[in-house]
């Protein structure tokens, strides 16, 4: 069966591999290639109007990131984790989250501080935002910042490594609004903790955070599992 050609925007020049991982990134956390569906190189390559090597390059990168599956013989392939799998990999998240939380109260400077609850103020002021992409952006952000204030480079490695890799699953969480309202909350509460260097009050919001996009996630799950069984 011949693939379909994929709609995309062609591409400047310029760190082509870099856009082309956003873009196709983009694709996917939006179930515009949804999981498992096949990435064919030569067709996405010409639908961007980029050669086939700067096309390796950014799905190389959505590899290290866990959203896309290599193999030497086939098409590469959009991830399709179970909620097992992807439910494992929160729960250590949540455990260096609650671990970035404490040692931020430590070494974050006030400036940070102010950087961090700045983009807290952002989220509020734009939690109606219908670009679902650029305020989940900003909820990463958030979180990056609070584990970059820490200054601890294994920690900040560490995270980086299981943010990647559970982007897709967290954006899927961050769509709903229930969870948006509640992930507010839980942002005003941890912003309160770094101001009064609270350890105790930021570490555990942080993991509790963590932890009930888990029971957001096995919703998405079911939904989906639910969707396929239907149009399957």
């Amino acid at each position: 069966m011949k693939n379909a050609t994929i709609d995309l925007p062609s591409l400047p020049r310029q760190r082509l591999g870099d856009q082309i991982a956003d873009v196709l990134r983009q694709q996917i956390l939006l179930g515009q290639l949804p999981p498992g569906k096949n990435i064919p190189e030569r067709e996405t390559a010409a639908a961007l109007g980029v050669s086939r090597t700067p096309l390796r390059e950014g799905l190389l990168t959505l590899e290290a990131e866990g959203l896309v599956e290599m193999s030497p013989s086939k098409s590469p392939v959009v991830a399709n984790p179970t909620f097992v799998e992807v439910s494992h990999l929160l729960l250590v998240q949540s455990a260096l989250e609650e671990l970035a939380g404490e040692c931020a109260c430590d070494e974050a400077t006030e400036d940070e501080i102010d950087k961090i609850e700045d983009m807290h103020k952002m989220m509020l002021a734009n939690v109606q935002e219908p670009d679902q992409i650029k305020f989940f952006q900003i909820d990463m952000a958030f979180h990056e910042a609070i584990v970059a204030s820490t200054k601890n480079p294994s920690l900040i490695k560490t995270h980086k490594q299981y943010h990647s890799r559970l982007w897709r699953v967290r954006f899927l969480s961050a769509r709903r609004r229930a969870a948006r309202d509640k992930a507010m909350i839980d942002h005003g509460r941890i912003v309160e903790g770094l101001r009064h260097r609270d350890k105790e009050q930021v570490s555990s919001e942080m993991r509790e955070h963590l932890r009930r996009a888990i029971d957001n996630i096995r919703i998405v799950f079911a939904e989906e599992e639910a969707s396929a069984a239907v149009n399957g």
